[in-house]
This record gives C-alpha cells, structure tokens and sequence, in this order.
C-alpha cells in the first residue's frame, strides 16, 4: 500500500476520506502527510518533540508543540471526525485519562499498542530472563519511555471497564501482514506484534 510502518498502513485504511483528523505525538507527520495526500483529510498534529514538529511543518503540515499528559483537556468536544494515538499510549502517565480525552474529542478514536504479550517477548523473557528488546520495544528497560505497557486482552479489558466500544480491531504481526479480530483471545494476543483498535467516541 504504502511506505509506512506496518501499523500506520493499518490505521491509513481506517481513516475516511475528507475527514477531519487529529494525530496525536504525530512524529515527523509521516502518517499526516500520508493521509493528507492520499485520503484529501483536513488534518491536524500534537508532538512533543520539537524535531518533530519542525520537521512536520517543513512538509506543509499543521502540527503544534504540546504535551499529550496535559494539553489534551484543552481541545473542545466533538472536534474532529478520527482522532489517532498510534504507539503512544503506553508513554502517557494515565492511559485511562487519556482515553477518556480521547472519546471526548473525537467521533471516532484509532488507538495501536505493541502488544508486551507477542509470543517473541514471552520467549525473550523465558530464555534470557530480561525485559524484551526488538524492533518494536528497542529501547532498554532503564531509558524506555513505555512506562504501561499491556497485551491487546488488557487494552480490551480496559476499553469494557471504561464502556468504550471498539468497533474495530486489527493486530499486525512482525512481517507487517494484518489480521482481523474480536474480542479477546489467546490466538491474537500470541501472534499479534501490535494491536490497532478504532473505537467509537463522541461521549
């Protein structure tokens, strides 16, 4: 489909077309750009970094500085048609607040995790007793920024606990090739590296 990382090109097939997104810790704005050439949406960035804000305005993109942990209670209601987090989450000092903004701001919320359950990490735990590093969690245990993580069962866990519908759910394992699921389960929480899931928002 396209040049993105394997999970963007999953959350790339969610967004509608002229649809009004809001890409939250957006990066260098590789999935803005995208969506903005391809799907024609009016779209909109949060980022941390300040390399990375500059280097989304450089591709023509509307993307601000802030800080995700704070800045999210500032946006109004019912503002944008798909509101995405991909790969971030699992850095916010509250997810469930976070997802509580994240339903308030949006019509629809595309979230993707790496799933801490993926049979690689269990193996890496078993046969080397460390926390797992891989192309996905590549940063050392003493410098990682993930400070929640969870499998894609306790992401669903959280969305029932929180009444948050999922309307969709798709996990992408390490060759990039997507797969479709519900609910929970032992199948995708083995072999799914990363779970996407599109909930519905607007409360």
């Amino acid at each position: 489909m396209s040049s993105l990382r394997p999970d963007l090109n999953a959350i790339a097939e969610l967004v509608s077309p002229h649809s009004k997104v809001l890409d939250i810790g957006c990066g260098e704005g590789e999935l803005l750009e995208w969506l903005t050439k391809n799907k024609q949406v009016e779209g909109r960035g949060l980022e941390l970094s300040q390399a990375g804000v500059n280097a989304s305005i450089a591709k023509g993109l509307a993307v601000v500085q802030g800080d995700a942990n704070t800045d999210l209670g500032y946006y109004p209601s019912n503002a944008y048609d798909f509101v995405i987090l991909s790969q971030t989450l699992q850095t916010m000092r509250d997810p469930k607040n976070t997802l509580k903004n994240l339903s308030r701001i949006g019509k629809k919320i595309i979230v993707s995790v790496p799933n801490f359950g993926y049979w690689k990490n269990r193996l890496y735990l078993l046969f080397f007793g460390k926390m797992p590093v891989t192309k996905t969690l590549f940063y050392q245990w003493y410098d990682t920024p993930n400070i929640h993580f969870c499998t894609l069962n306790d992401f669903v866990d959280l969305c029932e606990d929180m009444n948050i519908k999922i309307e969709q759910q798709v996990y992408v394992d390490d060759k990039g090739i997507p797969s479709y699921f519900q609910g929970k389960g032992a199948f995708a929480n083995i072999f799914g590296e990363q779970g996407i899931f599109m909930l519905k928002g607007g409360d």
